[in-house]
């Protein structure tokens, strides 16, 4: 993260990442519908556990490729894991990775040094979820390209 003063570092990187998907955008109820839509436990606990993330950067210092994956795929896991979040699961993964992409945050390569410094112990499976998801979005949903077709 660029340097603004001492002990204060601009992290809007993280701010451009959520604004490309870090929310529901859809109609998901209204809050006595909350109780009526059944969540496993298990979805509900792991997603309680990604959005505990604070955006810190810890993650990103501890890297040694400079990965934002760990931060990223917190905010994708915490939506993905629930019926909410699942509408859009497609369309988040791709804009928040386009976006993490396009702030020059490199890839991950599995050391394991995020998690490890991370003040809320955000788990790097977080990360297979976020692959997982985004391969899932391209499998899924491929985009159609028109081609000019027969100029050769």
């Amino acid at each position: 993260f660029p340097v603004l003063k001492d002990l204060i570092v601009d992290r809007t990187a993280f701010d451009k990442i959520i604004q490309a998907g870090g929310y529901i955008s859809v109609n998901t109820g209204g809050i006595p519908d909350a109780n009526a839509i059944p969540i496993p436990k298990i979805n509900a606990d792991l997603s309680m556990d990604a959005a505990a993330c604070i955006g810190c950067g810890a993650c990103v210092a501890a890297c040694k490729n400079a990965s934002a994956m760990l931060f990223v795929s917190a905010k994708v896991s915490q939506f993905a894991l629930l019926p909410q979040g699942r509408v859009e699961a497609a369309q988040r993964v791709e804009a928040m990775v386009a976006e993490m992409d396009k702030q020059g945050f490199g890839n991950c390569t599995n050391t394991g040094a995020c998690e490890a410094e991370c003040p809320k112990e955000i788990s790097i499976s977080n990360i297979a979820r976020m692959n997982r998801e985004f391969l899932s979005s391209k499998i899924a949903a491929p985009k159609v390209t028109e081609s000019g077709g027969g100029d050769a």
